[in-house]
């Protein structure tokens, strides 16, 4: 399969990229043609331009600025999203991403007559999400109703194949962790991404 890895977090020291790599890593030793998307180290502008907005809902959504990240989206099977979640959501750079890369056109086609949007990225086969949370789970879930998973599995995914494999894996409790539960969730990753 051909996988993109989009990976956003600014420091390359940090335990989000060390997951980055070992997915890239591990998904490369099974022979899949792998596209790694480093968001902070390609420099991704986050910022929507006004000309973007306004093409929005014309019908022709202007993705010039960001047409080799469309090109890419377009050309996949799969792809896996490597983030931690800051304040219940994505960094910046990721929604910036997601806002201007997965517009219309791209990711989806609005349907004005019938007030919904149809997905466009049936060919990708495969969704995934490793991140990590400063809070503990039940924080995450029970008292902030996990937003950022909603985001992810409720609106990106359906854009998607409507049989899209995927899976959704995530460290809680950042803040506390150990040297031990990091490195089980990472050997947690390999394991999933292995089985690919």
């Amino acid at each position: 399969m051909r996988i993109q890895v989009v990976h956003c977090h600014p420091l390359t020291d940090s335990y989000n990229h060390a997951l980055f790599q070992a997915i890239v890593t591990t998904l490369g030793r099974g022979g899949h043609e792998v596209i790694a998307t480093d968001l902070y180290r390609e420099a991704f502008a986050p910022a929507m331009s006004p000309q973007e907005r306004r093409s929005y809902h014309s019908g022709a959504y202007d993705d010039a600025a960001v047409s080799a990240y469309a090109a890419t989206l377009r050309r996949i099977d799969g792809i896996i999203f490597c983030f931690p979640h800051w304040w219940f959501s994505m960094p910046a750079v990721l929604k910036g991403y997601v806002d201007r890369v997965w517009g219309p056109g791209i990711a989806f086609e609005h349907d004005p007559a019938g007030g919904r949007i149809v997905p466009s990225l049936t060919h990708v086969r495969l969704f995934g999400v490793v991140t990590s949370y400063g809070s503990p789970w039940w924080v995450t879930r029970l008292l902030a109703g996990d937003p950022g998973r909603k985001v992810m599995m409720r609106a990106l995914k359906p854009m998607c194949g409507k049989h899209v494999r995927s899976f959704y894996l995530a460290h809680y409790d950042m803040d506390r962790s150990t040297a031990a539960s990091r490195q089980a969730f990472v050997e947690r990753v390999r394991a999933v991404v292995s089985r690919i």
